[in-house]
């Protein structure tokens, strides 16, 4: 096993041990998933990873093959449990641009700009989950979001060809679960403040 599989392999494992205890924390009533959020996630994801593949991403795109379709298996469970259901027009915009990528890449036989769609629409995807944890920043669980950092630098390690198709979706993705736990722990902090 050379060191590219051997990145993919871990950042696959920190997938698993990110899901875990948040499907688990699901299935307990704990941790409350926006639905549409994952919808758009899981779909999102798996395009990506299509993508990934067509321009010979390698072993760094299995990571986001297999978190496509865990999320997918947690905005089912989610919509299940009846978490967080309330889906707003801008949750269906978000979720259209996301399909829309699929013409695009056909169309224009360029994977980049179904991936530069799909990143976009990802990471506009959060709206509804920061919109949630701004509110109740104690229903997410914040090591999930860390290990997806994690993960997805890992990703991109593992990546057996580096360019604006392959790299850009995990990084945005770092980027924005960054930005996701900087606001949830301000918010935790304002909120334990305020008891």
């Amino acid at each position: 096993m050379g060191y590219k599989e051997l990145f993919s392999t871990v950042a696959i494992a920190l997938t698993f041990i990110a899901f875990l205890p948040y499907i688990r924390s699901i299935l307990l009533g704990i941790t409350k998933p926006h639905v549409f959020s994952w919808v758009i996630w899981g779909s999102t994801t798996f395009v990506v990873f299509l993508a990934q593949l067509t321009d010979k991403g390698g072993a760094g795109a299995w990571p986001i093959g297999v978190s496509g379709i865990i999320t997918l298996y947690v905005a089912f469970l989610a919509y299940l449990k009846k978490s967080d259901n309330m889906i707003t027009a801008s949750d269906w915009v978000f979720f259209l641009l996301a399909m829309s990528s699929l013409p695009l890449w056909y169309f224009t036989s360029d994977p980049l700009w179904a991936v530069v769609v799909l990143t976009g629409v990802d990471v506009i995807g959060f709206i509804p989950t920061f919109r949630k944890a701004y509110f109740h920043p104690f229903d997410e669980q914040v090591q999930f979001f860390v290990i997806m950092v994690l993960r997805n630098l890992f990703s991109i390690v593992a990546l057996e060809h580096y360019s604006k198709t392959t790299i850009l979706f995990p990084a945005a993705i770092a980027a924005a679960c960054i930005v996701f736990i900087l606001m949830v722990m301000v918010r935790r902090r304002i909120q334990r403040n305020e008891l």
